[in-house]
């Protein structure tokens, strides 16, 4: 398993296909899977740029992670957001149900990413909830890579301001590295 972390707008989404092509590769993106799962409520609050609870997430991604067999390669793109999804996501790898390998975080600026949220013309990619999302980014996903890096998930990160074939070479780079492929 691959957990492929980044503010919106850093490329995760893009780079994630293209990795779960070329290394047949299962692909979450907890965006489209929480925009398909959500509750009228849930899709309200996600629409005024918040998050879901951790325990919301949490039930869905188990389902998610029990539709594919262990042998098979995962890629988490959004997913863990917060330190108690870390946790959850952790204590399964330690049970043996799936090899948590690494994580790669991919680094822009605000400003960078903001320029392709607005070009995406998302109904969520409006000012607000995009401020919001980077508010979110820096309180939550911030410490959450500090946690997984000092908890034995090594984070790689990855300059996502680069053309989108730089980047994605750099990171089947750091997978080789790692032995993944």
């Amino acid at each position: 398993m691959i957990l492929l972390m980044g503010i919106a707008g850093s490329g995760k989404g893009t780079q994630g296909k293209m990795l779960a092509d070329q290394f047949n590769y299962h692909l979450f993106s907890m965006g489209d899977v929480l925009r398909m799962y959500l509750t009228g409520e849930q899709r309200e609050r996600i629409l005024a740029g918040n998050l879901l609870g951790d325990k919301e997430v949490i039930e869905i991604v188990d389902k998610l992670l029990d539709a594919i067999p262990d042998e098979e390669g995962i890629i988490l793109d959004g997913f863990p957001r917060t330190i108690p999804q870390a946790e959850w996501l952790l204590a399964q790898s330690k049970t043996g149900r799936f090899k948590l390998s690494l994580a790669v975080h991919l680094v822009a600026t605000n400003e960078a990413v903001k320029a392709r949220l607005i070009k995406r013309a998302r109904i969520d990619d409006n000012e607000d909830a995009i401020e919001k999302r980077f508010a979110e980014y820096e309180k939550s996903t911030m410490p959450l890579i500090r946690w997984l890096n000092t908890n034995g998930v090594k984070v790689y990160d990855i300059n996502a301001e680069q053309p989108v074939e730089n980047v994605n070479q750099k990171i089947i780079s750091t997978l080789k590295e790692n032995n993944i492929n």
